[in-house]
């Protein structure tokens, strides 16, 4: 294949597609074309409503705005040769830590991401101040290169393959944190610098042989040194921008064939590989696909998302663990993928990294947009609530690196000085907390999240207000507002646990609808001003186990997945129906007793832990 032409690699992918079209159940011809495709509403077409979910909004925002840029940039004017008098920071941005700037590129994102959204004029003068510094950076570095660390950094990389803590991890962090404050408040300095560090970059990989990039960008190792980050994500997204060839073709050498190709081929290599390291790719390789309409690039994210979900993924969605061969002390605990379908054995009190959350949210929501099916929607949904608002402290808006859901665990929330990768992360990702409710598509609106919140469908002339307290409370209500009557289809998802009927009325009157698990309930009509649409759920109790061991579980109520406050190992009598018929809800909260072998165990949201000691995961040991 390596002397092939591109027409024969493309003919033999194609004859690839068809013989493991089967190995994905959302392959072939249930992919729509571009101009079918649903499309989701920018930032500033749906704002959040007063619900829980906008106070863990405000308390990252309230975080974002404590943040000194002095600090933030003292690192970068150093490097630079500019006097600085801040105060250094802490923790993975310290001025000897090899991934420092990191996280300023995560804060322009976040920040980016709220002045679309909100016009906040504050950070908007504060990201221009900060775009000014690093471009003064940039100028006294050469005019090209911009990071917190040096130059010799990619030397080393180049030549030894290591012994540096991922410099292209970090360099990507800052060229799509630019980039971000470009296509979101206009900053056309941010743009010109982002057009310079990839020239940057150009100029390293054109002095390398293809042998030594390979080389280079070859991350099997157990948490590899030359994790690249999301190099080729940024630097498509930066040729969906400037449509510049060369941004692709240089995209493209991070697109690497050693883990494209079996992953093509419906191949589950996931084992032992870092999964922050990867995860970042396949979110480039989504978008290469949406750049290119290259197909094989959309198998690729198809196939690695079903084997990652269906074969690596714990009961909320999230992964990542301790490593089957373990060669370093992290490898042992946390951050890996290990066997398909091998769960139980993994829950040490480091797994499920929050990168790796929120990575996965990216790929799931890309899927969707490429398929409208309800399935990609149902996985965003619970992963939504029970690892990403999970991993949050609803007190004050800190953040876990890992989210353990064996007994008896805690939750660790990181200091707001520790600066790691899952403090950048999730800054950015409580930015868009009201990304991915709603999608359209010509006359058409799909509802994936039940989310107290208004969108403006300005194209059809329509306002659609979300109101309710989901998941606490099973009924959600749309208010529909408009100048003039509007006829389009509603599309409103039954997720997977939603096996009792669910009910529908309209201004008040119940219509029939099918109603099936894994599905959209679809309302076509004329809306005018004022119609009112009531969605009613009716929660189950359910479990769900793990692949590899049926007498390990986690207990469902409806959406939500329940915590038990343990402070011992987790261990049940009886049989799963015993279980469920033994729970106890109180009231109108989602709280829950359960009496089991002698003892009465308390269960609340997971979402909703703090503080308390907690179980997720039960053995179960039936008894005669």
């Amino acid at each position: 294949m390596k002397n092939a032409s591109f027409k024969d690699f493309m003919m033999s992918a194609l004859m690839l597609a068809t013989v493991f079209c089967n190995l994905s159940c959302y392959a072939g011809n249930q992919f729509l074309k571009k101009g079918n495709r649903p499309i989701a509403f920018s930032n500033k077409e749906v704002a959040l409503c007063d619900s829980w979910i906008k106070q863990r909004e405000t308390l990252n925002t309230n975080y974002l705005y404590q943040l000194d840029p002095e600090r933030l940039l003292h690192n970068f004017r150093i490097n630079a040769g500019i006097k600085s008098d801040a105060k250094p920071l802490d923790g993975w941005e310290a001025p000897y830590i090899g991934l420092r700037g990191h996280f300023t590129g995560h804060y322009l994102s976040a920040c980016a991401s709220l002045i679309e959204k909100n016009g906040d004029t504050l950070l908007l003068k504060r990201i221009n101040y900060m775009v000014d510094a690093l471009s003064e950076c940039q100028q006294k570095l050469g005019g090209k290169y911009l990071s917190a660390f040096p130059e010799n950094d990619f030397t080393i990389l180049e030549t030894k393959f290591g012994g540096v803590w991922a410099p292209y991890y970090t360099y990507h962090k800052i060229m799509q944190g630019l980039l971000d404050v470009y296509t979101l408040t206009g900053n056309k300095k941010a743009y010109s610098m982002v057009l310079k560090m990839a020239e940057y970059v150009k100029q390293r990989m054109d002095k390398l042989s293809p042998e030594v990039i390979e080389k280079m960008l070859y991350t099997v190792d157990a948490n590899p040194s030359n994790e690249p980050g999301g190099m080729n994500d940024v630097l498509h997204n930066l040729y969906a921008v400037s449509k510049d060839p060369e941004h692709l073709k240089l995209a493209s050498l991070f697109d690497r064939k050693w883990f494209t190709q079996p992953l093509y081929e419906g191949k589950d290599i996931l084992a032992g590989l870092h999964s922050n390291t990867h995860l970042p790719l396949v979110i480039g390789f989504a978008k290469r696909y949406e750049n290119t309409d290259e197909a094989y690039y959309r198998d690729v994210t198809s196939h690695f998302w079903d084997i990652l979900i269906h074969h690596h993924c714990f009961v909320n969605g999230s992964s990542s663990g301790p490593r089957p061969i373990k060669t370093t002390p992290t490898s042992r605990t946390a951050e890996h993928w290990g066997d398909a379908d091998s769960i139980s054995a993994t829950l040490t009190s480091e797994i499920a990294e929050s990168c790796v959350s929120h990575n996965t949210q990216k790929v799931t929501s890309a899927l969707f947009r490429w398929t409208a099916l309800p399935q990609y929607a149902d996985v965003y949904m619970n992963t939504f609530y029970n690892a990403v608002m999970a991993l949050q402290n609803s007190e004050n808006g800190t953040c876990v690196y890992h989210l353990p859901l064996s007994s008896p665990q805690n939750k660790k929330f990181l200091k707001e000085t520790d600066f790691r990768c899952c403090n950048g992360s999730t800054i950015e990702a409580f930015t868009h907390l009201n990304s991915n409710i709603y999608f359209w598509k010509k006359h058409s609106l799909w509802v994936n999240l039940y989310i107290p919140s208004e969108v403006n469908w300005e194209k059809q002339g329509v306002t659609i207000r979300q109101t309710g307290n989901f998941p606490a409370n099973s009924t959600v209500r749309f208010t529909v507002s408009s100048q003039k009557p509007s006829r389009f289809a509603l599309n409103l998802l039954v997720p997977a646990w939603a096996t009792k009927p669910t009910k529908v009325l309209i201004n008040g009157k119940p219509v029939s609808v099918d109603s099936k698990p894994l599905s959209y309930i679809t309302l076509e009509r004329s809306w005018k001003y004022g119609d009112q649409i009531d969605l009613i759920f009716d929660y189950e109790l359910h479990v769900k186990t793990t692949p590899d061991n049926p007498n390990m579980l986690a207990i469902y109520y409806g959406p939500v997945l329940l915590a038990f406050q343990t402070d011992k190992e987790l261990i049940l009598q009886g049989d799963t129906a015993g279980i469920l018929h033994s729970m106890t809800k109180h009231g109108n909260d989602m709280v829950f007793t359960l009496k089991n072998g002698g003892t009465e165990y308390k269960l609340l949201p997971f979402y909703e832990v703090k503080d308390a000691t907690y179980g997720v995961y039960a053995t179960l040991r039936k008894t005669e």
